[in-house]
């Protein structure tokens, strides 16, 4: 999933619930330098359209990709400023 892009850092936020997996990913987004891409591995499956919103309406992050992977859901958010 991950050919265009290298994953700077993982941020694994599997048998957490709305809100915390956007809660953490902006946090962990606020720690990593411009160009940065974090991988967040998911087990809430609203979480994909919870980190896709959030992306959307939030500037200096970028939504690369999101998958599944079994139970895990994958999510790309790279830092654009």
């Amino acid at each position: 999933m991950s050919s265009e892009y290298t994953v700077t850092e993982t941020l694994d936020v599997k048998g957490e619930s709305c809100p915390m997996p956007v809660v953490k990913t902006k946090g962990a987004i606020d720690g990593l330098s411009q160009g940065d891409v974090l991988q967040v591995l998911a087990t809430d499956s609203g979480s994909v359209s919870d980190i896709a919103g959030w992306a959307e309406t939030t500037n200096g992050v970028e939504l690369l990709d999101q998958g599944e992977d079994g139970d895990v859901f994958e999510h790309y958010v790279r830092k654009t400023e």
